[in-house]
């Protein structure tokens, strides 16, 4: 039988449960599944600090059992969430097949947050599946939110991964583990596309006003607050995404259910950041049709935020035509709000600091010639930030790029900036390393195999600061060395 955590109250947890406050059709309490020997093997010191927590309680035993789904915590109500969602362009029924949302801790900055353990077990959503998580691709959502967090990146984030001493079996016996999650919501495209389809308009209203007050309350709501609602996702996804075009990063898997209504990236399963520049770029193993590819991200943003306003419809007006028409209005926009996002993170990788019409041009320009020189996308922009162009480079060495140059320093000399601001300005926006992906590989193989965590470790000290340009990073910024298979990424489960 679960056990209620007693524990001291200077470990920090300040629970509250509003989401159980919902119709209790999109919820089902249930308790983590036990584990037999859980073992804590990362924690986060920094983000425990943030949320309350005092890091040298949580990592006690006590803490690792919390962790674990072992004991839940004072004032814990864990739940399952229901949502449905659009995989691939299919939809269907999900949920939390294999994920509890414990509650929602009260920082000490008024910030609300949702604490999830992810691997507790098996759910009424978990389709056949166990109900579990493996050690490695939990180190790896671990590293790369973190890492995304630290480039400036909304995004869940990662509060500890435990062993937990039991095999979980997929094509061959691994180390079972579970991650805690720390997100501002899991509310999801697919929470409401749940609600249209077997909820009643009650029910999405309740939603809908719960999703507002969460995370819009501090936004005009306007004549009409579910209108409001779809313009203000629609804003903070356009920005999102251009977010991750801006770094190469590239989700892998954007399905509806994977769409947060607060705008933070979600599920680190086949995720990877791009090296040689190609938006048709593809890591998924089971992205066969290159639906989620680099260069399609947009689209399928787009394509995510009509399903949410399809979902909205009943709320946004009792006339249908109506209902549709508004929507379109903001689902229509969405492509030029990217396209302003993205442009504007350009220019700001190029060291512009104004608007001129022919920017585009100039961006298209170098991502074309890029593309043509199979040039590695963040290195690139490192050396434009340095001026230092590597000697073996091809694209550097062409007479296409010298000319280009010509015309970047013409349009930087006409915004009257100075070059060492110009300098400081695209090292804020050039990472000088991402989470490369022999790295990552490299990093979770001796964790997982070997049981080192030196490896992570030093990856994870030096992505703290993508943007520090140190010596120590240096080793971190080189590319792959060519290889003739391509690199694949999974799902996780």
């Amino acid at each position: 039988m679960m056990k209620k955590s007693n524990e001291r109250p200077h470990q920090g947890w300040k629970l509250d449960n509003s989401y159980e406050r919902l119709p209790e059709i999109f919820f089902t309490h249930l308790t983590p599944s036990p584990v037999s020997s859980p073992e804590l093997v990362i924690f986060n010191d920094s983000l425990a600090s943030a949320l309350g927590f005092q890091s040298e309680e949580l990592r006690s035993k006590e803490g690792t059992e919390i962790f674990a789904g072992n004991r839940v915590p004072e004032g814990a109500s864990p739940l399952a969430q229901a949502y449905a969602g659009h995989q691939f362009g299919h939809f269907t029924m999900l949920g939390d097949g294999r994920a509890l949302l414990i509650g929602e801790q009260l920082a000490p900055s008024g910030e609300r947050v949702d604490i999830q353990l992810k691997g507790s077990g098996r759910t009424p959503f978990s389709r056949g599946g166990d109900g579990r998580a493996a050690l490695g691709p939990m180190l790896r959502e671990y590293l790369i939110s973190e890492a995304m967090h630290a480039l400036g990146i909304p995004t869940t984030r990662s509060l500890a991964v435990v062993t937990t001493g039991d095999p979980v079996y997929r094509e061959t016996e691994l180390p079972g583990a579970v991650l805690t999650r720390v997100a501002a919501s899991h509310l999801r495209v697919g929470t409401f596309q749940y609600a249209a389809r077997w909820g009643s308009k009650k029910d999405l209203q309740m939603l809908a006003d719960y999703a507002w007050e969460r995370h819009f309350s501090d936004l005009p709501a306007g004549q009409n607050r579910y209108l409001s609602l779809l313009r203000h996702v629609a804003e903070r996804q356009a920005k999102l995404i251009a977010k991750w075009q801006l770094v190469g990063f590239i989700h892998g898997v954007m399905n509806t259910d994977n769409m947060t209504i607060s705008g933070e990236t979600i599920d680190y399963g086949p995720c990877a950041f791009m090296d040689i520049f190609d938006p048709k770029t593809v890591f998924s193993s089971i992205d066969t049709q290159g639906r989620y590819a680099y260069g399609n991200q947009p689209r399928i943003g787009e394509w995510n935020l009509a399903r949410f306003a399809e979902a909205l419809l009943p709320l946004l007006a009792d006339d249908e035509k109506e209902a549709v028409d508004q929507a379109q209005d903001v689902i229509s926009n969405f492509a030029a709000q990217f396209r302003q996002d993205w442009l504007d993170g350009m220019r700001a990788k190029l060291g512009i600091t104004n608007e001129e019409k022919q920017d585009i041009s100039l961006v298209e320009d170098l991502l074309g010639m890029m593309q043509q020189d199979k040039a590695d996308y963040t290195n690139t922009f490192r050396a434009l930030t340095l001026g230092e162009y590597p000697a073996d480079s091809s694209l550097f060495a062409s007479t296409l790029f010298k000319e280009w140059e010509e015309r970047w320093q013409a349009r930087l000399s006409r915004q009257n900036y100075p070059k060492t601001e110009i300098k400081q300005l695209m090292k804020r926006h050039n990472p000088a390393i991402i989470p490369r992906n022999h790295l990552v590989e490299e990093a979770l193989t001796a964790a997982v195999e070997h049981g080192d965590d030196t490896v992570l470790q030093r990856l994870l000290a030096v992505l703290a600061d993508p943007y520090a340009y140190s010596a120590e990073q240096t080793a971190y910024a080189a590319s792959p060395v060519p290889s003739s298979q391509p690199y694949q990424t999974y799902c996780g489960t």
